[in-house]
């Protein structure tokens, strides 16, 4: 018996013909959840999920945004104890510090009041670090001269003595007095008797070392990093003396925040 015609086509020969496999352009959006590259999304005899190599592979071969710890393939875990002890630290010196920066360390005084009436501070604050370093006395003066302190520690003399250092203290001569200008009779009060005034005698490293303005000013290498430190005060303080001013400051660095109309006064 004969088939008829129709029964030849391939959907209803009984030996059916393979069907051609239809173009990746037309599979769905929806097939695949993640663009891969080809060679890693081509067809297998037997699927199989991804090696890590091959993800990797992927992942460098598309262009991707940048991603977070949060949601990257390694994310960046960070014990929990070591930032609870962050979050503590923040905390405590937020607490202790003053003139609205965390980086100066101290706490307010208030009103200082004289008998000499040219002497005293509206608003005196006592500061014991600035910038991570700490002064060897506590220090009192006007949110002003810290602001000053704490610039100059930070963008000068921390950075002049990073290979040597770090340094760790600064070691002040004067901060605070009513007191004429180098103690002398019948001259004017000096910026020290209006907190706007410290004097720093050396700066002592991480190791014990100690710098000190009178051995250090004419030696190298202390010389070259005394010297920077000294010009680098020029700016922040309205004046700056040193070892070449004179006599009376061979020993220390005198800074104060006196302005000038001619700009900064550094000797």
């Amino acid at each position: 018996m004969s088939l008829p015609a129709s029964a030849a086509s391939p959907e209803t020969s009984l030996f059916p013909v393979p069907r051609p496999v239809e173009s990746a352009s037309v599979i769905p959006a929806s097939a695949t959840a993640t663009v891969l590259p080809a060679a890693i999304t081509k067809m297998r005899p037997q699927l199989r999920p991804a090696s890590p190599q091959e993800v990797a592979v992927a992942a460098r071969s598309v262009d991707l945004p940048t991603l977070g710890p949060d949601i990257s393939l390694k994310p960046f875990l960070r014990p929990k104890s070591l930032e609870q002890e962050v979050l503590f630290k923040k905390r405590k010196l937020r607490k202790s510090s003053v003139c609205g920066d965390i980086a100066i360390q101290g706490k307010p005084v208030g009103k200082v009041s004289s008998k000499v009436k040219a002497c005293g501070i509206k608003d005196a604050v006592q500061i014991t670090s600035v910038s991570g370093v700490v002064l060897s006395r506590p220090s009192t003066m006007d949110c002003g001269t810290a602001i000053a302190l704490n610039k100059w520690v930070e963008k000068s003399v921390k950075p002049t003595f990073k290979r040597r250092g770090p340094v760790v203290e600064l070691q002040v001569a004067a901060h605070y007095a009513c007191r004429t200008r180098n103690n002398r009779k019948g001259a004017r009060i000096s910026e020290h008797g209006k907190g706007r005034a410290i004097d720093i005698s050396a700066f002592k490293m991480a190791d014990g070392e100690v710098v000190t303005v009178l051995s250090g000013w004419r030696k190298n290498p202390s010389q070259t990093q005394l010297k920077k430190v000294w010009r680098g005060a020029c700016g922040p303080f309205g004046t700056v003396l040193g070892p070449n001013s004179d006599r009376y400051h061979r020993d220390h660095f005198h800074l104060d925040t006196a302005r000038h109309r001619s700009g900064p006064y550094c000797r």
